[in-house]
């Protein structure tokens, strides 16, 4: 579509044409014809979301298939995979790299009309295309990222460039409502958590009242969440655990896994910046090449000793966490997860850290609740209070990472702990720094957009029209 505007343009106007002005009122029309846009870009959202999902998950299982059988290999293929994929975005998109969503809240910043030209270098559809590439790449070489935050911005540069189609005249919504909107349904297709997708908008993305663009984001987030469920099904990303509710003496335990998760968080997501400031020291490019293969070096040696569980998403260690715990987790699996996420964000290619964070979160979690002595049958509540928690103390999001385990786990018993979980970890996660990862990153990437050269204006994007 973005390769020939003008038959999606003739489209519009064919159906505003024949179908929308003979059956709605004016008022009516404009509200269609502002949403019409928004829906393609949703279900096209859908679309790549499912695809970029199955491609995610072909290269996990590829990574653990080449490690089980020659375990050797990791200290050729990570290497390389993280050098091919620092390479592609170097080269092709350098804000493709690492999460997404720190570059969709510095382009809804730069929504404005004096510099919305500047978004272009951080959600372009070519931008999008090299995310994609580089994290299945770095994932295939046995990087340890997730799909979340990358899908979150794919999502924003569909969103942004279908906005960009609209003809002349045509009634719109703004470029930081195409964006917000983006945002959403990206969470929501990528985790099929569409109440998350909403808070994570909300408490997230923007500061602006909610009502300016709440028909746009839960038009949004239904479609794509749909158009997901079409193809896969009503699946939970994590399944049904078996929870069990406890009160009482028991909330002492959620309240201090909760604070050590969101310190934990905390310090991760201050080590990750420490990272990439120590990396800036590195100016030519083979000194920045051989910083990337120093990284994928370092966690060639943590998969050949650890195995498995120091690469991929770590959702399979959820997994086994949540319904086939044996209570036998090694205590370095947290320390060599830490590393891996570290070493592979710090390399410069596509990655997010939401998945990753939830994983490192569940491994804390288990391992509490083994010091503590509780009972098989309450484990599962501090695991799940523990990756709301890790997760708060990176973003410092804790509705929204409440709002996300809630719906992956269908635990709606437990809504009040999750809750409780991320306010506290948002309390200790303060005490590290007053401000979340993506804020520190997000400033980064606005100077980064405001040093390039501005796209020509579209005279046919709207300047306002922020509409519900």
């Amino acid at each position: 579509m973005a390769n020939n505007p003008s038959r999606y343009v003739q489209l519009l106007a064919w159906l505003d044409q024949h179908i929308i002005r003979r059956l709605y009122t004016e008022r009516v029309r404009r509200v269609i014809l502002q949403s019409l846009p928004f829906w393609v870009a949703s279900v096209l959202t859908g679309l790549v979301a499912v695809g970029y999902e199955q491609v995610f998950s072909w290269a996990e299982q590829l990574s653990f298939t080449w490690l089980r059988t020659q375990p050797l290999l990791a200290f050729i293929i990570t290497p390389a995979a993280f050098l091919a994929a620092w390479y592609l975005v170097v080269r092709l998109a350098p804000a493709a790299r690492g999460s997404g969503i720190p570059q969709v809240m510095a382009g809804i910043e730069l929504s404005t009309p004096v510099t919305h030209g500047r978004t272009a270098y951080l959600l372009s559809v070519r931008v999008a295309v090299v995310k994609l590439l580089s994290s299945v790449v770095l994932l295939a070489g046995g990087g340890v990222i997730g799909r979340e935050g990358p899908t979150i911005q794919i999502s924003a540069a569909i969103f942004r460039a279908i906005n960009r189609l609209q003809p002349a005249g045509w009634p719109q919504l703004s470029r930081q409502i195409a964006l917000v909107t983006g945002g959403a349904a990206g969470l929501a297709a990528a985790f099929n958590t569409p109440l998350g997708g909403i808070v994570f908008v909300v408490e997230e993305l923007t500061q602006t009242h909610i009502t300016r663009f709440r028909t746009a984001v839960f038009t949004a987030v239904i479609i794509a969440g749909m158009t997901a469920q079409a193809i896969l099904g009503p699946y939970l990303y994590l399944g049904f655990p078996k929870v069990t509710v406890s009160t009482g003496w028991f909330l002492g335990i959620v309240v201090f896994t909760a604070m050590f998760c969101g310190f934990a968080g905390a310090l991760f997501a201050r080590a990750l910046l420490w990272i990439g400031n120590y990396r800036r020291r590195f100016s030519t490019l083979a000194q920045k090449a051989g910083w990337v293969a120093g990284c994928g070096l370092l966690l060639a040696a943590l998969a050949y000793f650890v195995g498995a569980d120091a690469i991929g998403t770590g959702k399979p260690i959820i997994n086994r966490l949540l319904f086939q715990n044996q209570h036998q987790t090694p205590w370095y699996l947290f320390p060599v997860r830490f590393a891996g996420m570290a070493l592979s964000y710090s390399s410069g290619a596509a990655g997010g850290i939401f998945a990753t964070s939830l994983s490192a979160g569940a491994i804390i979690g288990d391992g509490l609740a083994r010091l503590a002595r509780v009972t098989p049958s309450d484990t599962n509540l501090v695991i799940l209070v523990s990756m709301v928690s890790f997760l708060t103390g990176v973003v410092r999001s804790p509705f929204t990472a409440a709002i996300l385990v809630l719906e992956m786990t269908d635990r709606h018993s437990a809504i009040f702990q999750l809750l409780l979980g991320g306010l506290m970890a948002q309390g200790a996660a303060s005490l590290v720094d007053q401000l979340s990862f993506y804020e520190h990153l997000k400033e980064d990437f606005i100077r980064e957009a405001m040093a390039q050269p501005a796209t020509k204006k579209n005279p046919a994007v709207a300047v306002a029209g922020d509409s519900d």
